[in-house]
This record gives C-alpha cells, structure tokens and sequence, in this order.
C-alpha cells in the first residue's frame, strides 16, 4: 500500500502555521457548580436567605431546589453567587441581545453621484432618488467625480451639491458642507426625523 499523498516532506495541515489549531472551546460566561472556588459566598436568590455561606451548603441547596448555583461577581469579597436555571438565564439574555441588535437603526448609505457639468433633467431625476431614499430614512452621498481635466470646474461642482442640498432641506440636512477628496467632491445628508 502506498503511503498517503503530502505535498512536500514534513507538511502537517494541522500545522500552527496555517491557522488550523482544532474545535475552539466556549468557556462558560460564569462559574457554575463545582467550577466555583471560593470557601465563603454571599448567596442571593428568589427561595433562600440571602446570607453569608460555606459553598458546600449553598451547593446543597442548590441540589435541594434543582437549580444551579451561578457565580454572579467573582470579584466582590466574598463572591456572590445566585441559585437559579443557569440555560434559561442564558437562554433570556440572548434574547435580549437579539431584541437590542434588532431594535438598533441600522444606517444605510445610498449614494447619487453627479458630475460637474450635469443638466436640469438628471439632476431633478437623481434628485428624486435622493427624496425617496431620505423618506425610507437612509442617508444619501451625494458626490461630484471630476474625469480627467474637469478637475479645473470645482466651484460647478460645489454649485451643484449645494443646490442638491437645498432642493432636500424639507426632507434632509447636510451633515457637513462638500468637500474635495481626491478627483471627488462629497456631501452627506442625513434624513429628518
């Protein structure tokens, strides 16, 4: 039997060289149980007497109830630890990291670039846009690309986007007044509220 195909002599794709260092361990978010180390915890809870206790009875009772014993703060002295269902804890606090990431805006930049040289009928069709992106509520960049020798017209361009930001005053305001980066000139309008 021939022995397995390797591309070059002493070549191990496990190798610490290319990344692969196998299945990456979760640690726990807090000690749980057995995994706690402290003699003495404060023990807090919904059915217990919230006192000072040796680990081994607050473990008891714990068992006692069916419940975990969580190590809230690791860092107080002594540590405090909870009794409570440790997955549902768990459970509830990704779904309030799902209900916070949902409910935050996500900002959405649509962008409308003009030249320096652009006529009535584009521009109030590129202004449209710009109208109906601002009432979805996304921002709009707005910038003018200067092609080749154009570059000379850099006052057409500024014009041209503060003419653009004062046709969008009733449904946006300019962040900022337009600026030249390289061959473009830029402006950001952000939507009312």
């Amino acid at each position: 039997m021939a022995a397995p195909f390797s591309p070059r002599p002493g070549f191990r794709p496990n190798n610490r060289r290319f990344g692969n260092r196998g299945p990456v361990k979760k640690e726990a978010l807090h000690a749980i149980n057995e995994r706690i180390t402290a003699p003495m915890i404060r023990l807090v809870g919904d059915n217990t007497v919230n006192d000072i206790v040796e680990l081994r009875v607050a473990l008891q009772e714990a068992q006692k109830q069916e419940l975990d014993l969580v190590e809230i703060s690791p860092t107080a002295s002594p540590p405090v630890c909870r009794i409570m269902d440790y997955q549902k804890f768990l459970y509830e606090q990704k779904r309030k990291q799902k209900e916070i990431k949902a409910n935050s805006a996500k900002v959405v930049i649509k962008e409308i670039r003009l030249g320096p040289q652009t006529d009535e009928h584009d521009f109030n069709f590129k202004l449209n846009h710009a109208i109906k992106f601002l009432k979805d509520g996304n921002k709009v960049k707005v910038d003018v690309f200067f092609r080749g020798r154009t570059i000379v017209y850099k006052e057409h361009g500024e014009a041209i986007l503060l003419k653009f930001a004062d046709a969008l005053l009733e449904y946006g305001k300019p962040e900022s007044m337009p600026k030249l980066e390289g061959k473009r000139m830029i402006m950001m309008i952000t939507p009312k509220k």
